[in-house]
């Protein structure tokens, strides 16, 4: 299976977690959502990843918020590659997640490797069933057991050959951990070389620090509010987009 998404500079604008008492400019429903999807597009993003909520701002899984809000998304952005997330969030189990590919069928989803394994049953059928719908993969890993598990399934078969995109993700959202650049170096090593293809996340005000030498190794990045709403003086991003165009000028410039 071809590539579907462009992950060089993914952004992801919400996440489970955070609410719109944490930012006013946090997108949560399906018209905010693409809205932010035009901004960051115009930024420079080429990807999104999406979660969306349920009425009171909590985690969902439904399909019928993500057939909304990636309507929408791909009608204010087009061509802007569109990933779901299958996050648990601590609300949702692993057949739950399941349950929402196979009603979804989209055509890119995050799956990570940690929540699988808590039904290696379920765990062989989302995998399979991604395979059959050829449903583009991206493994969320948060350290080297995930690496360790996600190895070992793909040794087994339960993770297909096609099925190697991965995202690397540095620091933590609670209990509160920042990442920092020194972190990356854990998540390749680790992993090795093979035919890996390779993101990166960071939480913190360090996120673009993080982004920046994962860029220099090749690694896509993904960007946005999930994971920081403030630079690394702590002053707010105004909005996603604008974490966007602050990134990609220190970029240019060689700062961050």
């Amino acid at each position: 299976m071809s590539d579907l998404l462009d992950y060089s500079l993914m952004v992801a604008p919400n996440g489970a977690r955070r609410t719109t008492r944490d930012h006013p400019r946090l997108p949560v429903t399906a018209m905010t959502l693409a809205e932010t999807a035009g901004a960051c597009q115009a930024a420079g993003a080429t990807s999104i990843h999406v979660h969306v909520r349920d009425g009171q701002e909590r985690h969902s899984l439904d399909a019928g918020r993500y057939r909304e809000a990636t309507a929408a998304i791909a009608e204010t952005a087009p061509g802007l590659g569109i990933q779901i997330t299958t996050e648990s969030a601590g609300v949702f189990h692993a057949a739950d997640q399941l349950a929402c590919l196979t009603d979804l069928q989209p055509k890119a989803a995050s799956i990570a490797i940690r929540e699988m394994a808590t039904d290696p049953t379920v765990a062989t059928a989302v995998y399979a069933f991604a395979e059959e719908a050829e449903i583009e993969v991206q493994h969320i890993t948060y350290g080297p057991s995930c690496l360790q598990q996600m190895q070992a399934w793909r040794e087994a078969g339960v993770i297909r050959p096609s099925q190697n995109r991965v995202l690397f993700v540095l620091g933590q959202y609670a209990p509160p951990k920042d990442a920092v650049p020194g972190d990356l170096e854990s998540f390749v090593s680790k992993l090795g070389q093979g035919d890996w293809k390779r993101s990166v996340c960071a939480f913190g005000g360090e996120e673009h620090s993080c982004l920046q030498a994962a860029v220099s190794l090749g690694f896509g990045a993904r960007i946005g509010f999930e994971n920081s709403i403030c630079d690394r003086n702590g002053v707010q991003h105004r909005d996603n987009a604008a974490s966007i165009g602050s990134f990609l000028r220190a970029s240019v410039s060689g700062t961050v």
